[in-house]
């Protein structure tokens, strides 16, 4: 996106593979809860885990650049001066799975389905697309509604290549189990609906030998079984179900990871580094709600979850406190906004509330769950908001208590709900918890049924187009949109069109950065922690790369420990 590309035009491979892995084995990991699809691009329906290996796209991202793509479908990239538009040549050799050639015809007719039926996003994602033309069964163009857009040719690249023969005469919105044809290093080699899903390697598969693909995909399955809770999953993992995990929980890997398959090896387990910006996670508010839309409500919410408690008595230690929507990252905010940073902001300051322009600061409180102080100032901010509390209920003009639900799909997140509720209570505010599998819960959250949900937004290295989605006017409303707190400001959608323009990184980085110091100042969720490390867990029957790829864990570059002494045996 910026500078020069890492690897020359005639590279052989990426330097965090083994160029030379051994195929052979399986690879089995859980996944909870269930699927009725193998659709991944719609809203409909919850889609297999892994089906996205079974297609190709134009590009292959570098896990060791920020944000660089090298030719996979596409064989060569012509991009315009002014970034106005991007032309693909498409590999003669490009093969879908039926052995039908991948053609310009495809690549316009995956672009076309998409931003029409498929998932909403996508139409935000691909707004800066004006048109699209098969220029000949070898070449495509897409022409864009805007100059100066960097990201744009980069986005298009990352685009999922669908067999047109395949969908012209189907239903692609329907969510079903038809089993799809795709181009990539996978095809789905059976299903049982909701509980497993196994993907065989394609041998002949076309691109295997490209310098993208080299020492990548090197297990002939993939095997995802479905579980309804993850404590049973971990129980399944040590019995030796599944090869791998990764554990999300912090109690977990500080007491359970102590039996005897532990402590032989037959189970490793470690923690990996996770450079990639941690984003936010926390407990969202649905600001589509009347009772959330007052910002003095939502910050007297936030000042009651415990953090720090939680961290000593549920969590180890293990966290730190999230306090940017790019946490663990160069991108995040901090302490006084300056220079370029502030130029940004200053045009704006009569629509922004002052604390944008004051040092960035999440007062830390003591570990001893004493939250007086926090009490009455979260009371002092509901009476700005209208409120009185009176018979010890938190209540409006009209007398009616303020109440809200959680709406969970993890029993183990119980733990973390339930001290946050005691707190609130403590100032008249009535709670309830709503534990939903998670088919329900993605049907709700996409239905903006919800006042308060926990989730995760993960954040990339080179933000952009995306953040349009997550925070934009216009996806506010959209059924499945990523902009769950449902916000809408003039300002940060100025902000996300400046980020999207950036002409350097470091015009990026401050763009970026004035962003998150208006979206902290909205109070739209209330934060969670983080840690920058992948913990994971795994039989000891696998091998992997001396190399970590610097932004993904790398799962596609590992291979069976066996198969390459097999290999080895062989040769």
């Amino acid at each position: 996106m910026y500078g020069d590309l890492k690897y020359p035009v005639d590279f052989t491979n990426f330097e965090y593979v083994n160029s030379k892995a051994p195929k052979g084995g399986s690879f089995k990991q859980a996944t909870i809860g269930s699927f009725d699809s193998l659709n991944p691009y719609i809203v409909k329906g919850r889609a297999a885990s892994g089906i996205a290996s079974i297609y190709d796209t134009l590009l292959k991202q570098a896990a060791d650049e920020p944000f660089s793509l090298y030719g996979l479908i596409a064989q060569q990239v012509r991009v315009a001066e002014d970034y106005s538009s991007v032309s693909f040549k498409i590999n003669p050799s490009a093969r879908f799975h039926d052995g039908e050639p991948i053609t310009a015809s495809d690549v316009k007719f995956s672009f076309e389905l998409l931003i029409s039926e498929g998932a909403p996003h996508y139409r935000s994602y691909y707004s800066g697309v004006d048109h699209v033309t098969a220029d000949n069964p070898q070449q495509v163009s897409f022409y864009f509604n805007e100059k100066n857009n960097r990201e744009l040719p980069l986005i298009i690249g990352q685009l999922p290549i669908l067999p047109e023969h395949f969908w012209k005469d189907k239903n692609f919105s329907k969510a079903d189990l038809t089993i799809p044809l795709g181009s990539g290093p996978y095809r789905v080699a059976s299903y049982k609906a909701g509980k497993q899903i196994i993907y065989q390697r394609v041998n002949d598969y076309w691109a295997k030998d490209l310098a993208v693909n080299k020492g990548m995909h090197n297990f002939d399955k993939l095997v995802y079984e479905y579980y309804r809770d993850d404590s049973v999953a971990f129980e399944a993992f040590k019995s030796g179900a599944f090869d791998y995990r990764m554990e999300t929980s912090s109690k977990r890997w500080a007491t359970s990871y102590k039996s005897s398959r532990f402590s032989s090896g037959d189970i490793r387990f470690e923690k990996l580094a996770d450079n990639n910006p941690q984003g936010m996670q926390g407990f969202w508010f649905n600001l589509r709600k009347d009772k959330f839309k007052d910002v003095h409500v939502r910050q007297a919410v936030g000042l009651l979850f415990d953090f720090e408690w939680a961290n000593k008595n549920l969590f180890y230690g293990a966290y730190s406190r999230i306090n940017s929507f790019f946490s663990g990252s160069p991108l995040a905010a901090a302490g006084k906004a300056q220079g370029k940073e502030l130029a940004l902001l200053e045009p704006y300051k009569d629509q922004l509330p002052d604390s944008v322009f004051q040092p960035l600061v999440i007062p830390e409180r003591a570990t001893d769950g004493n939250n007086r102080a926090q009490m009455r100032q979260a009371v002092a901010l509901f009476e700005k908001a209208g409120y009185t509390l009176k018979d010890s209920k938190m209540q409006d003009k009209n007398g009616r208590q303020f109440t809200f639900e959680f709406l969970l799909y993890s029993k183990d997140f119980e733990r973390v709900v339930q001290p946050f509720r005691r707190n609130l209570q403590r100032i008249g505010i009535k709670t309830t918890i709503r534990l939903v599998d998670i088919s329900q819960f993605v049907t709700r959250l996409n239905d903006f049924d919800f006042d308060i949900v926990s989730l995760r937004k993960g954040q990339s290295s080179s933000p952009g187009n995306e953040q349009s989605g997550y925070w934009g006017c216009d996806s506010v409303m959209q059924p499945g949109t990523a902009n769950w707190a449902g916000i809408c400001s003039p300002v940060i959608d100025k902000l996300i069109d400046t980020l999207i323009m950036a002409d350097t990184r470091e015009q990026l980085v401050d763009v970026t950065r004035a962003l998150d110091r208006v979206l902290l100042s909205q109070y739209i969720v209330i934060p969670h922690w983080y840690l920058s490390a992948y913990r994971i867990a795994y039989w000891n029957k696998f091998s992997r790369p001396k190399i970590q790829p610097y932004y993904q864990l790398g799962l596609e570059t590992w291979w069976l420990t066996g198969a390459e002494t097999d290999a080895q045996e062989e040769l």
